[in-house]
């Protein structure tokens, strides 16, 4: 693949941000991509699953403002979730519910855009009692929208960990190596780290990590780390229509060992 294609998108977002933030959120691991339909929401669930495995205590949390699925994916129905939290009607704690897996999650409310356009200054309320709440487990995975939105910057820039997923395809590159950019731009000390999903081998992997990262090093000056390679593999789509996880379903899939090997090195 040519790295032409990565460097080929434009970019008409801000590339610099007044007041860099710091990181923040030792124990947060932010979860997000340049475009939808690379497997996110699915990672955030299995890498969920898997800490818990390890004897971890893990919180799941859905920051896909406006179009959260983390419930749909897991079967959950959820007395309160993200919009409640937002609308005042309950603090964070209560917002909290158990999966069936062992992690707790505070779901988003799916199909609720006016979430989407809450202002800043009240997303970094929801930040703030976020990682106070965080104290309280080992880790916490926020599972963030696709695209470069306000709310996925704000939470992007602040976790502990920033975990890009991609794909080997050219838009999926593309969209991701921009999301970097800006990210990177705006706070530099945020540990981005690559996840690239759905492939047929991990060498092929490898191989489309190698594609970005050469952008990342040539023209950002920053090298990512790969924090894993996910094989493609059908079952994944079983078990999310099955709605579980897939080291749940299939624990002996190629995509669970993958997994396993991905939260290994957390």
């Amino acid at each position: 693949m040519n790295i032409s294609h990565i460097l080929s998108l434009p970019t008409h977002l801000s590339m610099a941000s007044k007041n860099a933030l710091p990181v923040k959120g030792r124990n947060m691991i932010a979860v997000a991509s340049g475009k939808g339909g690379v497997g996110k929401t699915w990672l955030s669930i299995s890498m969920a699953h898997a800490l818990v495995k390890k004897g971890e205590k893990v919180l799941l949390f859905d920051g896909d403002l406006g179009l959260a699925n983390v419930d749909i994916q897991l079967g959950l129905v959820a007395q309160y979730d993200l919009g409640s939290v937002i609308t005042g009607k309950v603090p964070m704690t209560q917002a909290i519910s158990k999966s069936e897996l062992g992690f707790d999650v505070i779901a988003g409310r799916s199909g609720s855009g006016s979430l989407a356009n809450i202002p800043l200054s009240r997303l970094q309320l929801i930040f703030d009692d976020l990682q106070l709440l965080s104290s309280q487990y080992d880790h916490v995975i926020i599972d963030l929208g696709a695209g470069v939105e306000k709310a996925v910057r704000l939470f992007a820039q602040n976790a502990g960990t920033l975990m890009v997923v991609c794909t080997d395809e050219p838009t999926s590159l593309t969209d991701a190596y921009a999301f970097i950019k800006i990210v990177s731009t705006e706070n530099p000390a945020v540990d981005i780290q690559i996840v690239v999903n759905a492939v047929g081998s991990v060498k092929e992997g490898e191989r489309t990590y190698a594609t970005l990262l050469k952008a990342c090093q040539g023209f950002l000056k920053i090298t990512p780390k790969l924090a894993g390679v996910i094989r493609r593999d059908m079952r994944v789509r079983d078990a999310i229509r099955a709605q579980t996880s897939i080291l749940e379903a299939y624990p002996n899939a190629d995509a669970s060992a993958d997994v396993q090997n991905l939260v290994s090195q957390i």
